[in-house]
C-alpha cells in the first residue's frame, strides 16, 4: 500500500435511478425521493445520478409523472450536488436513433432544467453514436461523460480498450466510465483495465458496475487500489442483487486508507432509514422480486445486466411461462454470438433479450423477429466489433440493405415534425421532447394530464434558457 498517493475516491449515489432501475424495474416515484433531498446534498457526493436510463419512459407510462418535471423539483432540491443522467447517445432516452437536431434540443433542455453530468454511452460502443450528444454537451456548458459499456469476448483486449479510450480523450469528453452493467469485471481485471486507461488517457475514471455475480465490490477495492477516480454506489435498502455496492459498505471498507472518501456515515444512515421502509412495501408487494436481489454466478457466463434481468423476468411472467427463466438466459450467449458480440445494454440488451424470450418461446430461433432485431442486423444501430452471422443475417433480413455509414446521417432533420405532432397537447417545450422518443406514451401520459387539470408551473418559467413557454 505504501506506493498508493493519498487520493480520496469519489462516490455517485445511484438511488434514485439506476439503483431502482435495477431492482424494481424504475417503478420509484418522485414523491419517495423528494423527502430526503435535503439530506443526500449535506453528504458531498461526486454526483446523484437521478435521471436518463429508464426513469423517462417509466415516469410516463407507469407512475403517470413528468419527467421533466421530476427533474426540476430535484434539482430545486440538490443546492449542493451535482446531478447526473444516463443518456444514450444517438438512441437519446430511447430505443431507435434520432435525428441530430433532437438529440441536440435534448441535451440543451436536459441542462437547462437541472442537470450537470451527461453519462453518455452507445450500445455498440460505436463512438460514431456519441459525436452528436458529446458536441451539445460541451456547447451548453455541461460535463460529457463518455461511459465504455464493458464486455467479454475475444475482440475485447487491453488493446481495445486503450484505442477507445484515447479516440474519447480526442472527442473532448470531461471522463470516462466503465459501465459494467452485468457485473463481468473481476477484481483483479480491474486493476489491470484501470492502470491500462490511466496509461492511455488523462481523463478521470468512474468505474460502474452491479452486485449481480457477486464480485462488485471487491472490483471497486481493486480499482481504487490501482487509482480509480469515482466509483457508483448505493444507498443499502436499493443495493446488492443487480443493482450497486452499498455506499456506507466502500465509505468504510476505504476508512483509514489512501483513497478514505470521507463521507459521513450518520448522514448515509438517516438516507438509508429513509428508503428502508419503502423497500419493504417493494417486496411486499412483489415489484421488488427475490430473483434479483441473490447473487447469480451464471451472470459471468450469459452476460446479462440487471436491468434486462428484470425486464425478462417481467417478460415471462406476461406469457405465463416463468418456468423457462433458466432456458432463456442459455439462449442469450448465441444470440449474442450471432448478432456479432455487442456489450448487453440498453437498447442492444433489450434486442438480444427479447429474441431470446422468442426462439425459446417459439421452440425455433429465429421464426420471428422483431423490427430492432431486423434494424440491429441491417446495421441501422451502427457497427458492431464481430460481423453479424451471415445465416441468420439472411434469414431475418433476407435482401434488405446493410448500412455501414454513421446511422444518423441518414435521418432527416425531426423537431419540427414532432412540434406539429404533439401541437394540440403541449404545455411546456419539453413535450416535443417527450413525444418524439415515446409518442404513444407520451400522448397517454398528455390525455391523462389534461384529465388531471394539471400544467405545468409557470410561474418558475426559466425564461433564460426558455425550459417553459413564457
Amino acid at each position: 500500500m505504501a506506493d498508493i498517493q493519498k487520493k480520496p475516491v469519489r462516490i455517485n449515489e445511484t438511488v434514485l435511478r439506476d439503483a431502482h432501475q435495477s431492482l424494481i424495474a424504475t417503478r420509484m416515484p418522485t414523491e419517495v425521493m423528494l423527502p430526503i433531498i435535503e439530506t443526500m446534498d449535506q453528504v458531498g457526493y461526486n454526483a446523484v445520478e437521478c435521471w436518463g436510463g429508464a426513469t423517462f419512459d417509466s415516469c410516463m407510462r407507469f407512475l403517470k409523472e413528468d419527467p421533466w418535471e421530476r427533474l426540476r423539483k430535484l434539482r430545486a432540491g440538490f443546492k449542493n450536488t451535482k446531478l447526473q443522467m444516463l443518456l444514450r447517445g444517438q438512441n437519446i432516452l430511447g430505443y431507435k436513433h434520432y435525428p441530430d437536431d433532437v438529440v441536440e434540443y435534448f441535451v440543451q433542455k436536459s441542462i437547462a432544467n437541472g442537470i450537470d453530468i451527461i453519462r453518455i454511452f452507445d450500445c455498440l460502443n460505436d463512438l460514431r453514436n456519441l459525436e452528436a450528444s458529446v458536441k451539445a454537451c460541451k456547447k451548453e456548458g455541461g460535463h460529457a461523460q463518455i461511459a465504455l459499456a464493458y464486455t467479454l469476448g475475444d475482440a475485447y483486449t487491453e488493446e481495445y480498450w486503450m484505442n477507445i479510450a484515447k479516440d474519447i480523450e480526442s472527442m473532448g469528453a470531461d471522463s470516462i466510465c466503465i459501465k459494467d452493467m452485468a457485473g463481468l469485471l473481476l477484481p483483479y481485471e480491474a486493476e489491470k483495465l484501470v492502470k491500462a486507461l490511466k496509461s492511455a488517457t488523462s481523463l478521470p475514471i468512474d468505474l460502474h458496475t452491479h452486485y449481480t455475480s457477486g464480485v462488485a465490490s471487491m472490483t471497486y477495492m481493486k480499482a481504487a487500489e490501482a487509482g480509480v477516480d469515482i466509483i457508483d454506489c448505493a444507498i443499502s435498502p436499493f443495493a446488492l442483487g443487480t443493482s450497486q455496492p452499498a455506499t456506507e459498505v466502500m465509505v468504510e471498507a476505504f476508512k483509514g486508507q489512501p483513497f478514505e472518501t470521507g463521507l459521513d456515515q450518520k448522514l448515509l444512515a438517516k438516507i438509508a432509514d429513509h428508503f428502508r421502509p419503502y423497500r419493504e412495501e417493494c417486496l411486499a408487494s412483489g415489484l421488488m422480486d427475490p430473483k434479483v436481489l441473490g447473487v447469480n454466478i451464471k451472470t459471468l457466463m450469459y452476460q446479462v445486466p440487471g436491468g434486462m434481468l428484470s425486464n425478462m423476468v417481467s417478460q415471462l411472467k406476461e406469457q405465463n411461462a416463468s418456468d423457462k427463466y433458466d432456458t432463456v438466459l442459455e439462449e442469450i450467449p448465441q444470440v449474442r454470438k450471432d448478432f456479432g458480440e455487442p456489450p448487453l445494454v440498453t437498447p442492444s440488451s433489450q434486442i438480444v433479450g427479447t429474441q431470446a424470450v422468442m426462439n425459446v418461446l417459439m421452440g425455433e430461433r429465429y421464426k420471428v423477429a422483431t423490427d430492432q432485431t431486423k434494424d440491429l442486423l441491417a446495421g441501422e444501430y451502427g457497427k458492431t466489433i464481430k460481423p453479424f452471422n451471415p445465416e441468420v443475417q439472411k434469414k431475418i433480413i433476407g435482401d434488405r440493405e446493410v448500412i455501414t455509414c454513421r446511422p444518423a446521417d441518414r435521418l432527416e432533420p425531426g423537431l419540427a415534425k414532432f412540434e406539429k405532432e404533439v401541437a394540440q397537447w403541449k404545455q411546456q417545450d419539453e413535450d416535443v421532447l417527450s413525444y418524439a422518443l415515446f409518442p404513444q406514451v407520451a400522448t397517454d401520459f398528455f390525455k391523462y394530464r389534461m384529465a388531471q387539470q394539471t400544467s405545468v408551473d409557470v410561474s418558475a418559467a426559466d425564461t433564460k434558457n426558455g425550459a417553459y413557454p413564457v
